[in-house]
């Protein structure tokens, strides 16, 4: 029986895919909208094309970025490749020339012969074909029309309204206490408890702190009460925030013995509880401005940020309760999701979600299982994230926090990630030579 597999999409994570499984025999079919229709972000008719950024961040090994890079070429990246290729200087990180990038993957991609193009846009899926969709953050129209059918009731989210998220170890917790408000659940979250001068000097920070500039694709930001900006918040005055997520009701700061004057709650975001939710500070703030005002909040003095803010125009589905780990769908097997749609949050995550993609995808038509990633490395826990259960799920980028500690805990930090990341290298090259 004929090896075939129909993929939606040639940005990062559908070359890759695609690329991968011509090279292993595969039939591929990719259909790519451009260049008879454009996204508003896309301009180039090439494949792969970065919009926001040229970076495609750090390349040293203890590096979450970097890591994540060492695990794809052990996985047989592709996009890597073609990066070399369109290298510019950017010190420790792996920049390129876009327009280069951009036309080495399509050459990889029109080259192959076992790929097959179809332009125009796409309207329909069948569930009974074997899919692939990767089109990308931008997803519109009658094709996101028709993933909303196939994926029931969980529409897909058009505006990323996301808040920061920082390592639990960076937190100070001789200022954070742990406790539910009246003392209700098991304490879920970590306050943050501000005494008015604190609160005042926050708020004025806040206030004045530049905003990022939209996008042109992202459109006028509409504000709605339920996902309002913290800043916009603070601007209705200055206790506006005090009767709303800075709510100090029903808690008490164990150094004083009374209620706070204002507090900022830290929920979990993972199960191992190595990374926490700034609660209701979805913003629209500059990377810079949030760093130096939100370690303003007292415990956060020295939080080290794995995920920044952010809202804009982006789609993504709600992996979690759609997506085994094999990247298919629940409900219609046949059909494989991979990139930013998923919840991967960047250009080489995304590219890696494609790979993941590509194997499971091999693995059925070999009639075999693909076992699951290991847990100590970046792919495998980037997976478990937008698989497992989440009611405030959002997407996320590779971050040392996401994996899981060592045995032995290293106190230097840049020891410890070189350990963590030595350990992820060594079970994925395991496990890809186990796969082979």
């Amino acid at each position: 029986m004929e090896k075939r597999v129909k993929i939606l999409g040639a940005g990062l994570a559908g070359c890759e895919a695609a690329l991968w499984l011509a090279q292993h025999g595969v039939q591929v079919d990719l259909y790519e909208q451009k260049p008879s229709k454009f996204s508003p972000a896309h301009k180039s008719e090439g494949f792969a094309e970065l919009v926001c950024s040229n970076s495609l961040k750090a390349e040293r090994l203890d590096s979450a970025s970097g890591l994540l890079k060492a695990e794809m070429k052990l996985l047989g990246s592709n996009l890597l490749k073609a990066a070399e290729t369109a290298r510019v200087a950017a010190g420790g990180a792996l920049a390129v020339d876009r327009d280069i990038f951009s036309a080495a993957v399509t050459q990889m991609v029109k080259e192959e012969p076992n790929i097959t193009l179809h332009t125009g846009e796409v309207t329909t899926i069948d569930e009974n074909t074997l899919t692939l969709v990767t089109t990308g953050p931008l997803t519109e129209g009658a094709l996101a029309e028709e993933i909303t059918r196939l994926t029931g009731g969980d529409k897909l989210s058009f505006y990323d309204a996301a808040a920061p998220i920082v390592t639990a170890e960076s937190l100070n917790m001789e200022k954070v206490f742990a406790a539910s408000r009246y003392d209700r659940g098991d304490a879920d979250y970590l306050n943050c408890p501000f005494n008015k001068e604190e609160y005042e000097a926050f708020h004025a920070a806040l206030v004045s702190a530049e905003k990022a500039p939209l996008h042109d694709f992202d459109g006028e930001l509409t504000v709605y009460e339920g996902c309002m900006p913290i800043e916009v918040m603070a601007g209705r005055g200055a206790d506006t925030m005090r009767f709303g997520p800075l709510r100090p009701v029903g808690l008490r700061d164990p150094r004083t013995g009374h209620r706070p004057w204002a507090n900022v709650q830290l929920r979990r975001e993972n199960a191992e509880g190595t990374l926490y939710n700034i609660v209701g500070f979805q913003t629209n703030l500059k990377f810079g401005e949030q760093k130096r005002v939100f370690s303003m909040i007292p415990g956060l003095e020295q939080a080290e940020f794995v995920r920044y803010g952010v809202m804009h125009r982006n789609t993504f589905i709600n992996s979690p309760h759609l997506l085994n780990t094999t990247l298919n769908l629940k409900a219609y097997p046949q059909v494989y999701f991979a990139g930013q749609i998923t919840g991967f949050e960047g250009y080489m995550e995304s590219a890696a979600c494609g790979l993941l993609a590509a194997r499971s995808i091999f693995a059925v038509l070999q009639e075999k299982s693909l076992p699951e990633l290991p847990n100590v490395t970046m792919l495998g826990q980037l997976v478990r994230y937008i698989t497992s259960e989440n009611k405030n799920f959002q997407p996320m980028g590779a971050n040392m926090g996401i994996l899981p500690p060592l045995e032995t805990h290293i106190r230097d930090k840049r020891e410890r990630y070189m350990a963590v990341a030595q350990r992820a290298v060594q079970a994925m090259e395991l496990w890809a030579e186990q796969t082979k």
